[in-house]
């Protein structure tokens, strides 16, 4: 994790990833505010900063004279919503495997989305990995980066690893909404081989836009889904 993070960040980190770890489950109480204070070394308006970022994000419930309760996690393919399949998953049942690593190029033309002038001339950094969920191939994910500030990102391990919590955790760039388009398609060879589906059969393909919390900055991603095994799941 990054020294450099504020307090309440590497709070909000560590109790994140006990929620998504599973070592808090749905309905648990976390630690009061008081245990937290002791347990991290930390004040009060730092544990409350953190548990207040917990609830944002839909990890946690605050009950008054109960504490802070451990929100129920989706459980099919969160990939409709921000919060990412790790979430939705769980860490332990997503692995991935890389099938290039993080290189810097021009942008695709055409692009399925439209970019701006800074965009544009900072190329992009593209990666594209398969994911699987209890070593069943669910995903094929190509992502695409404006190479603008994200210094050393091409020589990150991302295999078996969250890109929104690298992102998050090393730059400070945290997902806050955006835009897709879905529509069906049949799987051809090379989707077939990557998914372990038989060709020609129905795949979801999703072209997704994230706005993040840097101003001007996108993150863009094409991704072929396997739902014969698994929901595609969001919240409306």
């Amino acid at each position: 994790m990054d020294p450099q993070l504020p307090q309440y960040k590497k709070l909000y980190e560590d109790l994140r990833k006990q929620i998504v770890d599973g070592i808090f489950k749905e309905g648990d109480l976390l630690p009061s505010e008081n245990e937290l204070c002791s347990l991290y070394g930390v004040t009060r308006p730092t544990v409350r900063q953190a548990l207040s970022s917990l609830v944002s994000d839909g990890f946690i419930k605050k009950h008054q004279g109960k504490g802070s309760i451990v929100h129920k996690l989706p459980k099919g393919i969160g990939i409709l919503s921000i919060a990412g399949t790790t979430s939705a998953l769980g860490a332990k049942n997503i692995k991935s495997k890389m099938l290039e690593k993080p290189s810097v190029g021009q942008w695709p033309d055409p692009f399925m989305f439209p970019l701006n002038d800074a965009e544009k001339r900072a190329g992009c950094v593209q990666l594209s990995r398969i994911r699987y969920f209890n070593d069943r191939p669910i995903f094929y994910d190509i992502n695409y980066l404006p190479n603008i500030n994200i210094n050393r990102f091409t020589s990150r391990t991302f295999e078996n690893k969250s890109l929104f919590d690298i992102l998050r955790v090393n730059y400070g760039i945290e997902i806050i909404g955006g835009e897709q388009k879905l529509r069906a398609i049949l799987s051809d060879k090379k989707l077939s081989d990557y998914l372990r589906l038989g060709e020609g059969m129905p795949v979801l393909h999703l072209e997704r836009h994230f706005d993040t919390s840097r101003p001007g900055y996108s993150i863009y991603s094409s991704i072929y889904c396997n739902t014969m095994d698994q929901d595609v799941y969001g919240i409306f």
